[in-house]
Formats: structure tokens, sequence, C-alpha cells
């Protein structure tokens, strides 16, 4: 092989190895099987990718054939945000009811059984927790998948989730730095803004990330949002004054820098995919995560090839390109190394299986007097979900109560629709009214109101961030609407 043959030959493989790309699929198709061969050092999963333990367990085991080392990603947050359940939702709590709970002891078990499940499956990189301070109640895309409102809070228990999520073999990949808490814009669909000044962003976003790198944090994903205070010229997954100089330099962070995905609307519609990725490798990013919307062998090309070109461009320096992949590659060994060491180790260090459900429960506030209920009627205010939580995967407290009380009727109700559509359907049936984010959407307090109105023996649920006054004769909030919590819910309906 010729020098530059060989040179070449390097940077396509360090091109390979910075990219988290996704597929379509159960199965590995076969160009990625070849692209892992070729030096490809990580492949992120979604819903779409996972039907059962069993099915994502040999889905795992084929990319292993190619790669032992391998980096097998996932957005598992547990709570809304859930891959490895997204058809039935997810068997933990996320962060607010952890929160909520404010017992570090419970997250770091919590998260410690979660990992130990994605290590089951082969998965052994995970892209949470969320260490943002969701200081807006208004945000559209952090509200329940962030601890709280408060700093401290927030610090302790992303240190703790990175604790109990490590410790089962699976690297954490803390979330959105330096802080997307603050923002009125969800990055899926345009680019968002924080206009705080650098003492509140040092004193609020950037502590629960302090005490993640602290903890020994593997991996920190980038945000795509605009902190003038920081870089007044481009986002953070962009900007070497954030990924470099703030977060290297000043925090003295040593791992895998690793972007949001790249295809999220406030990179590709500004900077474009392709160009995008380049400058956040220049910036001190170190992977790209991209999969999410985009799933073919042709994004991962066109990537590849962007990097190397911009390498023989002059626009990205080489030295920049082989850090980044060492990088990843340090990650993928020491995966490697900890799965080992967690299969040695054995037992699950005595969690209980069904300490997700425990979670849930300690994390249910309850107000008002709870009354017999029969047979209710269940209807669920929908909002429309955001694109990190996704449509498909089902919430509420209708199954959940059905199973718990025979007879239990139920109906989903959109925006546009009021609370004489309810009462219309639900007869003499006692009245569950489920909403989400309540505060949020005018048209369901409206509906609250009027149900209350109509029915003061109303039930009524919050499953997103309880920030609307309690209403009805029982009010209950969950802090969350995975699986678990909804059944939490149900039993104080039901009374058991």
């Amino acid at each position: 092989m010729t020098v530059l043959a060989h040179h070449t030959d390097t940077l396509t493989r360090d091109a390979l190895a910075v990219l988290q790309p996704g597929f379509e699929g159960t199965t590995a198709p076969a160009w990625l099987l070849r692209r892992v061969g070729e030096g490809l050092t990580a492949v992120g999963l979604f819903g779409r990718n996972i039907s059962s333990p069993d099915q994502l367990s040999a889905l795992t085991a084929q990319l292993r054939a190619e790669r032992d080392d391998v980096l097998v990603a996932i957005d598992e947050e547990g709570g809304d945000v859930t891959r490895l359940e997204v058809r039935g939702g997810s068997s933990f709590p996320g962060n607010l009811a952890l929160g909520a709970v404010d017992d570090t002891e419970l997250t770091r078990d919590v998260a410690r059984e979660l990992g130990h499940r994605l290590a089951e499956c082969g998965v052994n990189l995970n892209w949470a927790p969320s260490a943002d301070v969701n200081s807006n109640p208004d945000n559209p895309v952090i509200g329940v998948r962030s601890f709280g409102a408060d700093t401290d809070l927030a610090a302790r228990h992303t240190a703790a989730y990175v604790a109990g999520l490590q410790a089962a073999g699976v690297a954490a990949c803390t979330k959105h730095f330096p802080g997307h808490g603050d923002t009125n814009v969800d990055s899926h669909h345009a680019l968002p803004r924080i206009d705080v000044d650098l003492d509140t962003l040092t004193a609020r976003e950037l502590v629960p990330f302090r005490a993640a790198i602290e903890a020994g944090t593997k991996a920190v994903m980038s945000a795509h949002i605009l902190v003038p205070a920081l870089d007044p010229t481009r986002p953070a997954t962009l900007s070497p004054r954030v990924l470099t100089g703030l977060l290297r330099k000043e925090l003295g962070y040593e791992g895998l820098i690793v972007t949001d995905g790249m295809e999220m609307h406030a990179i590709a519609g500004t900077y474009g995919i392709e160009r995008g990725s380049v400058l956040a490798i220049a910036a001190g990013a170190d992977a790209i995560c991209v999969g999410g919307g985009l799933a073919d062998e042709a994004t991962v090309l066109a990537l590849r090839d962007a990097l190397v070109a911009a390498v023989r461009e002059g626009t990205l320096p080489e030295e920049r390109l082989a850090d980044a992949a060492a990088r990843v590659r340090a990650l993928a060994d020491w995966t490697r190394l900890s799965r080992a060491a967690v299969t040695d180790a054995g037992a699950r260090e005595g969690n209980a299986p069904d300490i997700g459900l425990t979670a849930a429960r300690r994390a249910v506030l309850v107000s008002g007097s709870p009354t017999p209920v029969t047979a209710p009627y269940v209807a669920t205010l929908a909002p429309v979900a955001n694109i990190a939580v996704g449509d498909e995967t089902p919430w509420g407290v209708a199954a959940e109560l059905a199973g718990l009380l025979p007879g239990t009727e139920s109906g989903v109700y959109p925006e546009g629709t009021g609370a004489g559509d309810v009462l219309a359907a639900a007869g003499e049936r006692t009245v569950v009214a489920v909403v989400r984010d309540a505060h949020r959407h005018p048209w369901m307090i409206e509906a609250l109101d009027a149900l209350v109105a109509a029915r003061p023996d109303t039930v009524v649920v919050e499953m997103g961030l309880p920030r609307a006054e309690p209403r009805g004769a029982l009010y209950i909030a969950t802090h969350g609407a995975s699986r678990v919590c909804g059944r939490a819910a149900a039993e104080v309906i039901a009374g058991v």
C-alpha cells in the first residue's frame, strides 16, 4: 500500500469512527454491517429498531459479530422518552418524578436497573440523563425530562443517575450542554436562543454539568442552542468557545462530546448537515449523532466524505479528526471492559425488578378527598407530543385503570374538543380527566374548568409539569407520563 493510500484509508476510518448513524428495520442491513467492518464505531438505535428484548439482543449481537467493541447508543431516558418500551410505555419514571421524590439513592438505583436492562440487550451508550434545569416552565421540549427547576436538585440527581447507569456498564451521555432548560423553542423545529448573562449561566445551567463531570460521565451531548453570552454567532454544537473553551478547558472535561441529532432543524435548516458536521468536529465535538430522521447509507457516506474533504481542503485539522476518532474508540474500549466486569460481577446488587413502579408511586402528589369510583369514564385531553417524546408511545391512565376497575371506558380528545364532548360520552359515569402540561394549553384549562363546574366529583390527573392550579374533587400529579406513572395514579383512583 502506498503512503497516500494508507493516509486516505486512515482518514476514511477516522471519519467513519466519529459518526453515530441510525438505520431502518429490526435487523442490521448489509450496508451498515459493511461500514462497521470498515471503521464505523457507533450505531444509534430508535423506537423503529426495537420490537422486543430478544430481538434487540439479536440485533446488537449482529453488530458485535462485525466489531466486538461497537458502541450501540440509544435515547432511553425512561419516563416519557423511551425507546426500549416504545410500544407499551416505560417501566421507569422519568427525571421529574425522581426529582419530586428527591432521594438520590433511589435515582441511582433506578438508573442502575435501567442500565442493567440496556446492557442485557447489548446497548452500552445511553444518550441520558438530561441535566437541564427546567427554569422556563413553558419550555416545549424539556419539561418532565428535567429533574426540576432547582439547580442544586438537578445537579445531585444528575450525578446520581450517571453513577447508577455506569455501574451497570452503560456509558452515560449527559445532555444538553450548556443547558436547554430556559428555551421556549424546540430545537427540532428551529434554533432556540437563551438570553441570560454569564453569571446566570454559571450559577444555574452549568452546575449540573459540573456535577456530571465530577461523577465521571463518559459522554456529554451538546445542545443546538444559541447562547450569546458564550458565543453570539454560533450555536453551542458548532461553537469552539462552548465546546473547547468552556467544556474542555474551563470545566476540565476529557470524555466524549456527542452532538444532538444533526438532522434537527436548528442545524439542518441553518448550516446544513454536512457543513454542520464539519463545523461541529472542528469546534471540539467528537461524535456526530445522526439517524433519528435520516437513516440510510447515503447519509453516512455523504458525512464521511464531507469530513475527509474538509481535512484535505484545510478547513478541518487532521489532528482534530484523529483526536475525535481516538476518543470514540477509547469509549468503545471502556464499554467492552465494563461489560466484561459487570458480567463477572454477576448479581444486580439487590435491585428490585419493580423499582420503577416503586419510584413512580413515591412521586405521586395527591390533593383533595378520594371518593369511591366504580367504572369511570377516562377522558384524555391530548396535546401534540414533542418529537423527542414521539406520538407512538401510549400514555395516560385508561388502560391501567381498566385493569383495576372493570367496566372503565375511555376516549382521547385532541385540541378543539371541549367539556361538552366529554360529558356526552361519559353519561352518568365519574369523569377522570387526564392532561399533560395543562398550564401550556389554554384549551385544556378551559375544558377542565367546565368539567369541574358541571361535575364537581371530576378527578383530574396531571401527567406533565404540575404548574396549573389543582382542580377537581381529587387531583393527582404524577410528574410524568410513563406506564408506571399511569399505574401509580390508577391505584390512587381505585383505592388500592
